[in-house]
């Protein structure tokens, strides 16, 4: 049903704690595969994946090159797009599923992002006001996490290389077509 794709740069516990809150997706069946594209060669996470029983692509490139390069590998008719360090919260599972059955059965092509919600264990200051402000004024961000159906994607024309590709596939999705779920996501 749904293929996860999580961009690493070669650290082991950011990926590591998102794969951990995937978990029961897996197990429900709402998750057919995840793919760690690791841009850094030092097998870090080319081990996590393999201890994880994870997709693994290494690839030389741009963030965003690395993206669209999970995108093409990933089987499944659904992308969910994940940074790593990002923990959803416990509902997701139920949420995705539906989310997922809605769209499929409507003419409408949307795309589904997570709630954000800052670590109850960080120190918050004068900056995480302006990115919470950032957030009300232009909508929702990358590392919010992207749920979208496959053709919906490659119609959109993915994640181009250039700077801030996540940002612009966001404004390419338009406020029409995307929906900001109840799950939240805790970005590290």
């Amino acid at each position: 049903m749904l293929s996860v794709i999580i961009p690493t740069e070669g650290v082991e516990q950011p990926a590591v704690a998102t794969l951990a809150a995937l978990v029961p997706g897996a197990a429900a069946g709402v998750i057919k595969e995840v793919l760690l594209v690791d841009r850094v060669e030092n097998g870090v996470i080319e081990h996590v994946a393999d201890v994880a029983g994870c997709g693994f692509l290494n690839f030389q490139g741009s963030r965003a090159a690395a993206l669209a390069a999970g995108a093409r590998q990933a089987r499944s008719p659904w992308l969910m797009f994940l940074q790593a360090g990002a923990v959803l919260d416990a509902g997701w599972i139920d949420e995705t599923s539906q989310f997922i059955q809605r769209v499929s059965g409507s003419n409408r092509p949307r795309a589904g992002i997570f709630r954000y919600a800052r670590s109850p264990y960080s120190d918050s200051g004068f900056r995480d006001g302006l990115k919470f402000l950032a957030r009300m004024i232009a909508g929702p961000s990358a590392d919010q996490g992207l749920l979208i159906a496959r053709d919906h994607y490659d119609q959109l024309g993915g994640h181009a290389d250039a700077r801030r590709s996540e940002a612009r596939l966001l404004r390419r999705l338009g406020r029409s077509s995307r929906t900001l779920l109840r799950s939240r996501i805790i970005v590290a």
